[in-house]
């Protein structure tokens, strides 16, 4: 595979995932782990991701708050964020982490629609103080810089002490095989702590990363109770999705 060819790739993985490991790009494009470096790095110089450890980033993950000409697929995600609307009623307690969906999402819920949202993303947090009748409420803890999360102990525990109506999810891979899965171990249980703490969950993912897998599971596709994609609920995409316990959106 030309350089061309590997760097595009690459791009697309990490839009599509916005967090990817040196090593699982290594297996992908049957190369060395020096091929790899030496591409992340080009592509970091010419400032078309972020280089982290062991790994790279997507710039539109970390930086929403300065354009949204960079995020992947945001028309999709607009999308979404509109149809998960129809899940947000007045006086819900609501709890989400973040993600560029999800941000679209903070935008759109109506200005006089009453709730409370707890959240772990400092991104979503501010984007819902625009909201006046909104309660927001952080929950804090470190600070993940390569997921723009609060994640840690403190967080798990303060998610332990509530139980919310409804919660909303980004997904980095879902399958129906592997549920959803993810990268970062330190995301990935706080993505099961905030599971644990609602009685409805609801992910909001674009089409194209179902049926992808990551290396870390969060939970089963039982635990969800709705799938929101761009795709019509009938597609014929979301047919190994469609089951009495998963309501797609």
């Amino acid at each position: 595979m030309l350089k061309e060819e590997r760097q595009k790739t690459i791009m697309r993985e990490i839009n599509l995932h916005n967090r990817v490991l040196s090593a699982d790009l290594c297996n992908l494009l049957n190369v060395s782990d020096d091929t790899v470096r030496r591409d992340l790095k080009d592509l970091a110089d010419s400032g078309k991701i972020i280089k982290i450890h062991g790994g790279a980033m997507s710039k539109s993950f970390v930086s929403t708050f300065e354009t949204q000409d960079e995020v992947y697929a945001v028309q999709a995600k607009r999308q979404i964020a509109a149809k998960t609307l129809s899940l947000f009623k007045r006086n819900m307690v609501v709890l989400t982490e973040g993600g560029t969906t999800i941000l679209e999402f903070a935008k759109m819920i109506p200005e006089k629609l009453p709730a409370t949202v707890f959240t772990i993303s400092p991104q979503v947090a501010i984007t819902l103080s625009a909201h006046s009748n909104l309660e927001v409420i952080t929950i804090g803890g470190k600070l993940n810089k390569n997921a723009n999360l609060h994640t840690g102990s403190s967080v798990l525990n303060q998610l332990s002490e509530i139980k919310v109506d409804l919660c909303l999810l980004g997904a980095n891979a879902l399958s129906v095989q592997d549920g959803l899965t993810d990268v970062d171990w330190e995301v990935v249980q706080v993505k099961k702590a905030l599971i644990r703490a609602a009685r409805k969950v609801a992910v909001l993912s674009i089409s194209e990363k179902l049926n992808t897998a990551q290396r870390l599971k969060i939970c089963d596709l039982n635990q969800i109770h709705y799938l929101v994609t761009e795709l019509s609920p009938e597609s014929h995409f979301l047919a190994p999705f469609r089951n009495n316990d998963l309501q797609l959106i």
